[in-house]
């Protein structure tokens, strides 16, 4: 854990968060999430959204992290926040973020470094902090501190926990 930068969780609960944006299903091992991105990003506009900050949220199938294997599908969505009811661009999806506990981890350093960080959480962190994953989706929130490709950047990771 020596390298990677890397707050101690707040515990905090979540409300219900209403979004709307492109999803797309794919794999560790096939893991299209700058596509997605890359589809997303130049129709954000199109979409009334509450504030700045973009949502990467994963939603993974019962029992992902029990067995864990890099071919196993899961769900990723590139989204914005917005209000209950807003208006839908045409291809876009909306999804909920239902009101729950989350472990909140503050990361700076380079989101290619992604899979180191998440493996420390999961492996390390968890199995140590008297909490379990809870089956709600697991997201980061990208605000206006997060660079791409940057070894400054600065995003939260949401890890749901009960």
């Amino acid at each position: 854990m020596n390298t990677i930068n890397l707050s101690a969780p707040e515990i905090v609960t979540f409300p219900e968060t209403h979004l709307v944006g492109m999803s797309s299903d794919m794999s560790f091992a096939q893991n299209t999430t700058q596509q997605l991105w890359q589809q997303f990003m130049p129709r954000r506009k199109e979409v009334e959204a509450l504030n700045n900050d973009l949502f990467s949220v994963q939603y993974y199938p019962e029992g992902f992290f029990d067995s864990f294997n890099p071919t196993t599908a899961f769900t990723k969505c590139a989204a914005v926040q917005v209000q209950p009811g807003a208006a839908v661009p045409q291809d876009a999806d909306t999804f909920v973020i239902p009101e729950g506990k989350y472990a909140v981890f503050q990361y700076k350093g380079n989101p290619a470094n992604g899979a180191g960080v998440f493996r420390y959480i999961l492996t390390e962190w968890l199995p140590q902090s008297g909490y379990v994953l809870d089956r709600r989706p697991h997201f980061e929130i990208l605000g206006d501190k997060y660079k791409n490709g940057s070894n400054d950047s600065e995003e939260a990771i949401f890890i749901p926990v009960k």
